[in-house]
């Protein structure tokens, strides 16, 4: 602790609990905002390079979901491609808020798919919107100029 922030410490002994606080904070922002580069990156890799095949358990639902994604052919390719930039964006620190607001029609399709199709990847997608908002949280004074009336 700098000789500082111990004389504050010292006169106020309130201030060492909020720089604690916040050092905390920062490092729980990292934990997540990494995490959830690693799981967005994690995914796009797995479709974009066939490395898991498709489960033959699929619902009716979920198939018929499936080929409509695959008879667009580029719609799949363009989200994956997405999250994986978006997940490098998070992993390496760079463009957090840009890359939180591009990612987040994503996240909440992810969220709305396992809620209505396929419930058992429910607990993924409910940590991707959540780590998605939180980090638009983190960041909220960045979007202060979208939400301006001028």
């Amino acid at each position: 602790m700098s000789q500082s922030t111990r004389i504050l410490a010292h006169w106020h002994p309130k201030v060492y609990m909020i720089i604690y606080y916040i050092c905390c904070m920062r490092i729980i922002t990292i934990i997540i905002r990494v995490l959830l580069g690693l799981v967005l990156c994690a995914s796009a890799i797995v479709v974009l390079f066939n490395l898991v095949p498709v489960p033959d358990n699929l619902s009716a639902e979920v198939k018929l979901f499936n080929e409509g994604m695959a008879a667009s052919r580029y719609l799949m390719t363009l989200i994956k491609v997405t999250e994986l930039i978006c997940g490098i964006a998070f992993i390496v620190g760079v463009f957090v808020p840009l890359a939180t607001v591009v990612i987040f029609p994503i996240t909440l399709n992810i969220l709305l798919f396992h809620a209505f199709l396929s419930p058992e990847g429910l607990p993924v997608a409910i940590f991707l919107i959540a780590a998605n908002l939180y980090l638009a949280y983190v960041h909220r004074e960045k979007y202060k100029t979208v939400f301006s009336l001028r």
